[in-house]
C-alpha cells in the first residue's frame, strides 16, 4: 500500500496493519474489562473539533463515527466472549449515554455491565450519582483525572483535582451507593492515587490502563513501577491492563511484556484484568492480535491464574452474573 493509500484509509476509517501470520486463538472464555461504544448522532466532545494537532493517542479521525455493539462483536469474533464492561466514552450527556448502554444491554445481552461518566465536583453530585446507580447495568463511575503539563497529554486543566475537597466530598458518596471508581491517571499521579485509595478503603478502585506509562524509557518505567507498587499495597485497588497501544503505537508482544508482567507481579492475577480499549486501540492493532499477545505473555502461568486474568477478576470486581456467551 502506498503512503497516499495508507493516509486515505486512515481518514476513511479502514484499519491498516502489517500483514502477519495467522494468529492462534484463546481456547477459553474471556471478559473484556474495558471497551467503548459510540452513537455519533450524539455529541462526544473529545471526538469533535480539529483533529490536529494530534494528541498522544494518535490520529483519531477513524474513531469519529458510529461504533455500535455489532461492530464491537465483529472485532471480537475470534473469541468466546463471556461478558464485557462498557466504559463511558466521554459523551456530552452522561445520563443519556448510561441509558443508551442499558438499552443496548437489554436488547442484545451485551455489554454485561457499565461504568458511567460522572463529574464528582460541583453542585448536585449525590443526586447525579443516585440517578446513575439506579440504572441496572451501572457498576461504577469514571471521572478522568489525567493531568500533564504538556497539552497533548492532559485530560484536565487542573493538576489538583484528586486532592480538591469538593471532589473528595463527591468521591465519598460512592461506597454508600455501591459504586466502584475507575481511576485514570498518569504515573506522576500514582502516589496521590494511592493516598486516595488508603483514605477510602470501602470504595473499590479500578486502576485503568495499568497506570498509563506514557513514556517507556528505563527511568520512566522505574518511576511507574514505584507508583504501581504503592497502588498495589492498597487492598481495595484492582489493576486493569489495557490501552498499552495509546503510548506505543507500534507495540509488539515484546514491547508490552514488561508492563503486563510487572503489573501482574505487583497485583497478582486475582487483582488484575485485561481489557481491549476498543475501538481506540483498534488504531494500533486488531482485537485478535491484542488478545493473542496477552495469551502469549501469560502462557507460562497456571490455568487458574489465566482464568482470573482473562475473565474472573473482571466478573468479581464488577459484580457480573453468568451471561450467555458469544462464540466467534
Amino acid at each position: 500500500m502506498t503512503a497516499a493509500e495508507d493516509t486515505a484509509a486512515a481518514v476513511s476509517g479502514a484499519r491498516v496493519f502489517p500483514e502477519t501470520m495467522e494468529l492462534p486463538v484463546l481456547d477459553f472464555d474471556i471478559i473484556d474489562a474495558h471497551h467503548h461504544l459510540c452513537d455519533f448522532s450524539r455529541s462526544y466532545p473529545w471526538l469533535q473539533g480539529p483533529a490536529e494537532p494530534v494528541r498522544y493517542h494518535g490520529d483519531d479521525r477513524p474513531l469519529r463515527r458510529n461504533y455500535l455493539i455489532e461492530a464491537y462483536l465483529a472485532d471480537a469474533k475470534d473469541f468466546t466472549l463471556a461478558g464485557s464492561v462498557h466504559i463511558e466514552n466521554g459523551a456530552a450527556d452522561p445520563l443519556w449515554e448510561a441509558d443508551w448502554i442499558q438499552s443496548v444491554r437489554d436488547s442484545t445481552g451485551m455489554p454485561s455491565v457499565q461504568v458511567a461518566k460522572a463529574s464528582l465536583v460541583g453542585p448536585g453530585v449525590r443526586h447525579r450519582l443516585q440517578g446513575l446507580a439506579a440504572i441496572p447495568s451501572v457498576r461504577g463511575v469514571r471521572d478522568i483525572l489525567n493531568w500533564h503539563p504538556e497539552p497533548k497529554y492532559t485530560h484536565t486543566s487542573r493538576p489538583d483535582l484528586i486532592t480538591d475537597p469538593g471532589w473528595l466530598e463527591g468521591f465519598s458518596h460512592l461506597s454508600s451507593l455501591g459504586l466502584s471508581f475507575d481511576l485514570q491517571v498518569f504515573p506522576d499521579q500514582l502516589t496521590q492515587a494511592a493516598q486516595l485509595a488508603a483514605a477510602h478503603p470501602d470504595t473499590v478502585i479500578i486502576l485503568d490502563h495499568a497506570g498509563m506509562p506514557i513514556h517507556r524509557d528505563p527511568e520512566s518505567l522505574r518511576h511507574w513501577r514505584v507508583g504501581m507498587k504503592k497502588m498495589a499495597q492498597q487492598p481495595n485497588v484492582v489493576a486493569k491492563v489495557s490501552a498499552l497501544g495509546t503510548n506505543d503505537h507500534s507495540w509488539t508482544p515484546a514491547s508490552i511484556r514488561p508492563i503486563v508482567l510487572d503489573t501482574i507481579d505487583l497485583f497478582g492475577p486475582r487483582r488484575t484484568m485485561f481489557g481491549s480499549n476498543f475501538p481506540v486501540d483498534s488504531l494500533y492493532s486488531t482485537f485478535t492480535t491484542l488478545y493473542t499477545a496477552f495469551d502469549e505473555i501469560t502462557a507460562a502461568m497456571t490455568a487458574d491464574e489465566r482464568r482470573y486474568l482473562f475473565a474472573e477478576t473482571a466478573r468479581k470486581t464488577y459484580g457480573m452474573k453468568e451471561a450467555p456467551r458469544t462464540d466467534g
